[in-house]
C-alpha cells in the first residue's frame, strides 16, 4: 500500500485531497505530497528494503503509490562507482558518481516519470504529456507507449536532434514549440486547464517530484547506510536537489541512517544561471532569464524551486556554482576519459563545478562526495563533435605503422 496521506502546500501547511492538483488555491503555493510516518516507520527496515526488487520500487514504502501497479521500464538501482582515476586527479579519496545515465532512457527523468505516470493510470486519466528541454520528453514517450496511453511532448524547437529522436521513436506527438523551455512550460500549463490529460510536470508535478527521492535513498544504500559528506548535483528547476535532500532526510527520520549532516552543492552553467546569480548575490528569489547555454536540459530560465534550492544551500553552508559554457564539453571528455562515462552536458557542468570545488579546498581529502550524473552523453554528441578525430588507413600494415604508430610516436 502506499503511505500517502494527502496534499499540502509548502508555504501555508493547508491540507488538499490526494488528486490532480499543483497549487493552493489560497496563496498558489506548490503543493506536495504528505505522507504518514509513523505508518511507514512500523512498514519498513533495512532489511526489507534489501529484500526488495533490484530497482526504485524497492522504496515504495516512502512513494505515493505503490509497485504493485508500477508502470515499471526496470528504473533505479543505478551504479554509484568510486571514481579513483578522477579522484586523484582532484586529491579526493573517496569521491563516487551516481550514474543516472544507465536508466531505461538514460536519465534519471525516468524516476520521475514512473511515478507520475502510475498516479496518472490511478486518477484514470487516458492522455500522458509534459513540458520537457529533452529528457523527459523521452521518459514520458517511453512509460505512455509502456502504459497503452495517448502521448504528447511539447519541447523547444532547438532541442538537440539526438533528444528529438530519443523521444520519437517510442510513437508519441511530438510539438515543437518556437521558444525556450519557459515558453513551452507557459503553454503546457493553459493547455492543462483545457484538457483531461495528465501532464507530469505540471498537475501531476507532487507525484513525480517524489521519484527524484531514490537518488539519496540508492546512495545511502550504497554506501553502507549513511548520508555522504557532500553532494554536487545540477541544477534546472531545482525539483531534483530539494528532493535528494528530502530523501536522505526521510531516511533519517525514520531511523534507517544517522543524523544528515550532508553539504548540499548545485551546479549550472553561466548561460542559465538564475540560481548561482541568486545565491551570489545573498538573494532568497531568483530572477527570470533567458536562457542560452549549450547545456539545454539545465535550460529552466525560472526555475520553479530555486526558493527551496537556495534554502537547502544556506541551511547546509553548501554553495552554487556557475560554470562558463565552454566548460561543459571538456568536463564531458575528461569524464569519459577518466572514469568511462559518457555524460550529457549537465554531467559536464557537474564535474566542472566539482574541480573548482576540488581546487578551492572546499572538501576535506578524505570526505565522502558524490556527484550526480543525470543523463548520456549519447543524447548531445554535438557538443564534444569537433573533438573526435578517428585516422583513417588503408587496410595494411604500412599505413597502419606509418600514420598510427608513427603518429603516435611523434
Amino acid at each position: 500500500m502506499a503511505f500517502a496521506s494527502a496534499l499540502h502546500c509548502r508555504e501555508c501547511g493547508r491540507e488538499y485531497p490526494i488528486e490532480p492538483n499543483y497549487v493552493c488555491d489560497f496563496c498558489f503555493g506548490p503543493l506536495e505530497v504528505t505522507y504518514d510516518y509513523d505508518a511507514i516507520r512500523k512498514s519498513t527496515s533495512r532489511e526489507k528494503i534489501s529484500s526488495g526488487p533490484m530497482d526504485m520500487w524497492r522504496y515504495d514504502d516512502f512513494l505515493p503509490v505503490s509497485r504493485e501497479n508500477a508502470v515499471n521500464l526496470g528504473t533505479g538501482m543505478t551504479p554509484l562507482l568510486k571514481a579513483d582515476n578522477l579522484g586523484k586527479m582532484l586529491g579526493l579519496n573517496n569521491l563516487w558518481l551516481k550514474n543516472d545515465a544507465v536508466n531505461p532512457t538514460y536519465s534519471f527523468k525516468d524516476r520521475v516519470v514512473t511515478v507520475a505516470t502510475t498516479k496518472a493510470l490511478e486518477f484514470g486519466f487516458k492522455t500522458l504529456a509534459c513540458a520537457s528541454t529533452g529528457n523527459l520528453a523521452g521518459s514520458v514517450a517511453a512509460h505512455g507507449a509502456k502504459a497503452g496511453m495517448e502521448t504528447l511532448v511539447f519541447i523547444p524547437a532547438n532541442l538537440e536532434y539526438g533528444k528529438i529522436i530519443g523521444a520519437s521513436v517510442y510513437g508519441p506527438t511530438v510539438v515543437t514549440i518556437n521558444g525556450s523551455y519557459d515558453d513551452v512550460n507557459r503553454l503546457c500549463s493553459e493547455l492543462a486547464d483545457n484538457h483531461a490529460w495528465a501532464v507530469v510536470n505540471i498537475n501531476m508535478r507532487p507525484y513525480y517530484s517524489e521519484g527524484s527521492k531514490t537518488l539519496a535513498y540508492e546512495v545511502a544504500e550504497q554506501l553502507g547506510w549513511r548520508a555522504p559528506d557532500h553532494v554536487v548535483a545540477p541544477l534546472a528547476s531545482g525539483s531534483l536537489f530539494t528532493k535528494i535532500w528530502k530523501g536522505f532526510n526521510e531516511f533519517a527520520d525514520i531511523g534507517l541512517i544517522d543524523a544528515v549532516r550532508t553539504t548540499m552543492h548545485g551546479a549550472q552553467a553561466v548561460g542559465c544561471s538564475p540560481i548561482v546569480k541568486a545565491f551570489d548575490s545573498g538573494l532568497m528569489h531568483a530572477k527570470p532569464e533567458v536562457p542560452d547555454t549549450v547545456a539545454k536540459s539545465l535550460g529552466i530560465g525560472n526555475p520553479a524551486d530555486a526558493y527551496y534550492v537556495l534554502k537547502i544551500l544556506k541551511e547546509t553552508g553548501g554553495s552554487a556554482i556557475g560554470v562558463p559554457e565552454d566548460e561543459v564539453g571538456e568536463n564531458m571528455i575528461l569524464l569519459a576519459e577518466t572514469e568511462g562515462i559518457f555524460a550529457e552536458t549537465a554531467g559536464g557542468v557537474v564535474i566542472s563545478a566539482l574541480k573548482r570545488m576540488a581546487k578551492e579546498g572546499r572538501f576535506d581529502p578524505d570526505e565522502t562526495v558524490v556527484a550526480y550524473i543525470t543523463g548520456n552523453g549519447l543524447k548531445t554528441q554535438e557538443v564534444v563533435a569537433s573533438s573526435v578525430h578517428p585516422i583513417n588507413i588503408e587496410p595494411n600494415v604500412e599505413a597502419f605503422e606509418e600514420k598510427v604508430l608513427g603518429a603516435n610516436s611523434n
